[in-house]
This record gives structure tokens, sequence and C-alpha cells, in this order.
């Protein structure tokens, strides 16, 4: 084996996040369905349950998780361009939106591909079988999904969307779009003329589903033509920004935060904080309750359920009810661990950009364990 094997599928929301970074990084790799007999007989044993992206390295080192995938490369040296900003704000900027674009989008993502059957239903049954059983014949797949479809709309009830949560899911998300829109009809890229972690954590849902699936990929393509073609540009091989002439493939210069990314942070810290807050008030109560979990015990328990219980929260005059993910506090820590490793002098000036944009909160919301990953599955640490 010369190449990476990546398993995912295109129509997962987690998977996009890994698969646009390997493209950039131009890692020869080839992707497989989870449906795949070698992820039965290789990866299932390794990681003990059915989860992409997974990555298996020419070497047969099994990685788990978008984040996890990312840093292996990162760590060794081998990425074309840093998924991480040197620069203190950028830096900090990025890792919110990975959080964000991966956690904090993940209703609208579940509303809009599975609230509008006219116009989904058929392509979503069509991929969810062909990539999941590629060798059965396409009657017997769609036999198959059609009973598995209600667990999945299931959990876009698990994150909030119900009836009376609709109309303000798609309320925001409309908004959010706008402010897409108009960043990235001036730059590229987030944060200039290269993807950092934030345009990978935000390619997840702006992908698979919001960009991908029939219903809302036209309303974006009508509606943010500039963000659809920014999640065309994430999965190109090359840059893919000639409409921006002479576009340096760099960052944008002297740690700089422009106008419309500002607006963007605004959106994470009123559409998004109110979220963050519930969760930790949540799992605090539940590590409480629950205080002789061992060291390095998964976060699900012996099933790893990605879900501890379930939280309220008052969001824009309604009360949603969300299940609690741990797995948000190990994306939460990426970003006060990069804070806490800057200057004084650093500090000082993401704290005034988080001021700035409402989201000064975002360095204090934490659980009272952190949550860790080994052997690919959420832990508990000591």
């Amino acid at each position: 084996m010369t190449k990476f094997r990546f398993y995912g599928m295109p129509h997962s929301l987690y998977s996009g996040k890994a698969r646009s970074y390997l493209i950039k990084q131009h890692v020869d790799f080839e992707e497989l369905t989870a449906g795949h007999p070698r992820y039965g007989e290789k990866i299932m044993p390794a990681i003990h349950r059915w989860i992409i992206p997974v990555l298996e390295t020419p070497d047969g080192e099994i990685v788990q998780d978008g984040t996890d995938i990312i840093d292996w490369f990162e760590k060794r040296g081998l990425a074309r361009h840093s998924a991480y900003p040197e620069s203190p704000r950028q830096r900090i900027t990025s890792l919110i939106f990975e959080m964000f674009g991966g956690e904090g989008m993940v209703r609208p993502a579940m509303h809009y591909r599975w609230n509008f059957d006219e116009t989904n239903l058929d392509f979503i049954e069509d991929q969810f079988g062909l990539f999941a059983m590629p060798s059965a014949p396409r009657e017997k797949r769609l036999e198959i999904i059609r009973k598995s479809t209600g667990r999945m709309r299931a959990a876009a009830v698990m994150f909030g969307v119900v009836p009376e949560t609709i109309p303000i899911i798609e309320e925001a998300y409309e908004e959010l779009m706008g402010e897409l829109n108009a960043h990235f009809s001036q730059t590229p890229y987030l944060l200039g003329g290269a993807p950092t972690i934030g345009d990978y954590g935000l390619i997840a849902s702006l992908f698979a589903h919001l960009g991908r699936d029939p219903y809302p990929a036209q309303m974006m393509k009508r509606r943010a033509p500039a963000l659809f073609r920014w999640t065309e540009r994430m999965n190109a091989w090359g840059a893919d920004m000639s409409e921006f002439l002479d576009y340096p493939e760099e960052l944008l210069p002297g740690d700089e935060i422009p106008a419309t990314l500002k607006t963007l942070l605004k959106r994470v810290a009123s559409d998004y904080l109110p979220e963050i807050r519930a969760f930790t008030a949540f799992t605090n109560g539940w590590l409480a309750e629950n205080p002789d979990l061992p060291a390095n015990a998964p976060v699900g328990g012996e099933k790893l359920v990605r879900a501890i219980g379930k939280c309220s929260f008052e969001w824009r005059g309604k009360t949603f009810d969300v299940g609690v993910m741990p797995y948000r506090f190990y994306l939460l820590q990426r970003i006060q661990d990069a804070f806490n490793a800057l200057a004084d002098e650093d500090r000082k000036s993401v704290s005034a950009l988080l001021e700035e944009t409402g989201l000064s909160e975002i360095m204090t919301l934490r659980s009272n364990r952190r949550v860790g990953r080994k052997d690919n599955i959420e832990i508990w640490e000591g």
C-alpha cells in the first residue's frame, strides 16, 4: 500500500472536514466508503464502533476524527499550507470557526436535510444507499435505507430541530448565509488566500448538507453565490480563486481580522454561546453526580454514545432541548489551550477582539474535567 486510505462518504458532514484538508495538502489518498469490505475487516475491529471519517496510513496506523486526522499531518510537518495560523488573533479566530462550523451549525444542516422531502428525499435515499451498500441492487439498498431514516430524523430532534424552533433556525441560517457570502465576496478563504482550520471546520456543514443536498444547495446558489464558490474552492486541488485577481496564496498580513469576519464572530457569540453555556452547566452537574469516573473512562460509557443527557437553553425567545455531547469540549479546549499558550501581549490583543465581538466568555466556559481522545475515542481525563 502506497496511498493513504480515507474512509468517508460524500454526504457525511464530518467526512467533509478531513477530505478537504487532504485535497488541499495534495495528499495521495483513495477514498473508500464505510460500506467497503475493508472497513468491516480492518477498521471496525480497531475502533470498536461504526464511525467516519477514518484515515488508514500507509504504515497501517488508524486515525479517527477529522481534527485528529488533520493534526496527524500537521504534527509530522506534512502540510503544504498549515491549517494553523501563526499570528495570535488569526489562530484563535480560526479555532473558533472550527468548533462553530462542525458543531454550532449542525441544527440548520439537519433541518435542511430532513425537512424538505419533496426536493431532497430521492437524492438522499439514493446517496445513503449507494455509499453504505455499493454492491447491493438499487431496490434492495432503498428498502434498507428507508427503514433506517427514522433514526436519522430522530438525530435532528436531538439537535433541537422541532416544529416550534424551525422558523428561528431558518431565520438565523439565512442571516448567517448572507454574512458568509459578504465575507467570501471579499476574500477567497476565511483569513485570506489559504485555508485554515476554521475553513475546514466550516466546510463540514456547508458542503455535505447545506451545499450538496438539493434544497439548501439551490438556496445557497441563489442567495449566496460567493459562499457556494467557497464550497467548490474548498474541494479543489488548487487555490481555485481566479476571480480574485493576483490574490496571493497566503494569509492576510499583520494578523488582520477584517470587518466581515468580525461580523461572523459576533454571529458565533449570538447563535452559539447560549448553547455552550448550557452544555457547560449540564456537564459540570453531571460530573458532580458521577465523581468516581476513573481517569481515561470513555465519555460515552461502554456503548460509546455521543450524548450524556439533554439540556435546555433560551435562544431568540424559544426554548431548545438538545443532546449534550462532551466532544464539543474537546474542540473548546483547543481554543482555550491556544489562548493560554500565547505571550501576555498577544493575549491582550486576542482579548480585545473577543470583547469587541461578544466572545469573551468562550475563554471561561469549561467542563470540570477535560475531554481527551485516546485510542480513537473520547475520554474523561484524570
